[in-house]
C-alpha cells in the first residue's frame, strides 16, 4: 500500500501544446493518503481516465511526477508499480477456468498453493462465482467475466493500489450494488489504497472515502460526499452532484444579502466586495414554497417520485428546482419561495467564495 503524490502533474496528447486548452489533464498537485478509497468522478472527456492511466503507468505524463510513498514511479512500467487494475470491459483468459483465472496473478508470484487456494476461495465467495469455479471462462456472460476481472484485482493483498476504470459498466444493476458493497468490505478488511473511476455519482458517493470531482481536465474539488453536497467548491460540482443539481442564480452580493432580479434574499454570513460573474447556489432541498413570503415564482409542474416531490418552477424566467417532502400539499396559492440562508453558497467566476473571516471547507485544485 502507498501514499500517492501527484506533483506538478499535467498531460497533453499533442506533441507541442501551446496553451492550457491543449492539455487533457491540467496541472495539479495532490497527495492521496495511504489506505483511503478515492473515486474519480466526472463526465466523459474530463480527464479521469487519463489521470488513472498515468498513475497505473500506462501513460507517461507530459510533465510532473507520480510518487508511491517516497519512490518516483513516473517512468516505471506498470509491472514494476505493484498495482492491480480492473478495466471497463472484462479481461479474462477464456481457455482457463474461473479458478485458474483468479489464481493466475498469485501463481505468477510463486505463492504457496495452500495460500492461493485460500485467497481464491475467499474472493470467489465474495463475488459469487463459487458454483462456476471449474468452468472455462469462455462460455460465461459479460457480467460474469467482469466479476472474474474484479476478483483477480482483489485476490492480491500486497499491492500498492487497486485501480478500477468504470468496472461495473457491464454489470446488472442489482449486482452493481452487491459488488460495491464487497469492494467497501475489502477496503475495510485490508486497507488498500483504492482509486475508482466513474461517471456515476451514486457509485462514487457510495464507494469512496473521498470523491475527486473532475471537470474539463481539472480537479475542481476533493471531498467527502457531505462536503460535496453542502459546500460545492465549483458550480460544476453543485450541478453534477445531486438529483436535481444545485440551483445557480445570478446575483449581486452586499454583505449578508444577495440581490436577484426577483428580489433580495438573506445570506447566512457576510461577504466582501466581489467582481466577475457572481452567482448564488442553493440546493433544491433548501428551497421552500410559501404562500406568504419570499420571491415570486411560477410553478411549471410537480413530479412525485415517491420519496419526495420535485417542483419545477421559474424564478424571473430562470429554471428553479424545489424538493418537498412526499406528503407536502402544493396549494394553488403557494407561489413564493424562500431559501435557507445557512445553505446558500456564493460563487465568483464559478468558484465558491468563503464568507468574510472564514475558509472554504472543501479541497479545490
Amino acid at each position: 500500500m502507498a501514499q500517492i503524490t501527484l506533483d506538478n502533474l499535467a498531460h497533453s496528447y499533442l506533441a507541442n501544446p501551446s496553451d492550457e486548452g491543449d492539455y487533457a489533464l491540467k496541472e495539479l498537485n495532490h497527495t492521496w493518503r495511504d489506505g483511503e478509497a478515492y473515486a474519480l468522478l466526472g463526465p466523459s472527456g474530463c480527464g479521469k481516465s487519463t489521470l488513472l492511466n498515468i498513475i497505473s503507468g500506462l501513460l507517461i505524463p507530459s510533465h510532473g511526477r507520480v510518487l508511491f510513498g517516497d519512490t518516483d514511479v513516473t517512468r516505471l512500467p506498470t509491472a514494476e508499480r505493484n498495482i492491480a487494475q480492473v478495466f471497463q470491459f472484462p479481461v479474462v483468459y477464456d481457455t482457463m477456468t474461473v479458478r485458474e483465472n483468479l489464481a493466475f496473478p498469485l501463481k505468477n508470484r510463486g505463492m504457496d498453493g495452500a495460500e492461493i487456494a485460500r485467497r481464491v476461495g475467499r474472493v470467489a465467495k465474495m463475488i459469487d462465482v463459487e458454483a462456476v469455479l471449474d468452468r472455462k471462462a469462455r462460455g460465461l456472460t459479460a457480467d460474469a467475466k467482469q466479476k472474474i476481472s474484479l476478483g483477480r484485482g482483489m485476490v492480491r493483498e500486497d499491492v500498492n493500489a487497486l485501480l478500477f476504470d468504470e468496472p461495473l459498466t457491464v454489470i446488472d444493476p442489482h449486482m452493481k450494488w452487491e459488488l460495491r458493497t464487497q469492494l467497501k468490505k475489502l477496503h475495510a478488511d485490508f486497507g488498500h489504497t483504492m482509486i475508482y473511476v466513474t461517471h456515476d455519482q451514486t457509485e462514487a458517493l457510495t464507494f469512496a472515502d473521498k470523491v475527486v470531482v473532475m471537470f474539463d481536465g481539472r480537479v475542481v474539488q476533493i471531498g467527502t460526499p457531505e462536503e460535496l453536497f453542502q459546500t460545492p467548491e465549483h458550480t460544476f460540482v453543485g450541478y453534477f452532484i445531486g438529483s436535481p443539481g444545485m440551483n445557480v442564480l445570478p446575483a449581486r452580493i452586499e454583505g449578508r444579502t444577495a440581490h436577484l432580479d426577483a428580489g433580495s434574499v438573506p445570506l447566512g454570513a457576510g461577504y466582501g466586495a466581489l467582481s466577475g460573474k457572481v452567482e448564488i447556489g442553493v440546493r433544491p432541498e433548501f428551497v421552500s414554497l410559501s404562500s406568504t413570503e419570499g420571491l415570486p415564482v411560477e410553478i411549471v409542474r410537480v413530479e412525485d417520485v415517491g420519496r419526495h416531490k420535485i417542483i419545477r418552477a421559474k424564478l424571473s424566467g430562470k429554471a428553479l428546482n424545489i424538493i418537498a417532502d412526499e406528503g407536502t400539499e402544493i396549494g394553488a396559492d403557494m407561489t413564493r419561495v424562500t431559501f435557507d440562508p445557512d445553505h446558500v453558497n456564493v460563487y465568483a467566476d464559478d468558484w465558491r467564495v468563503a464568507p468574510s473571516g472564514a475558509h472554504a471547507t472543501g479541497e479545490a485544485a
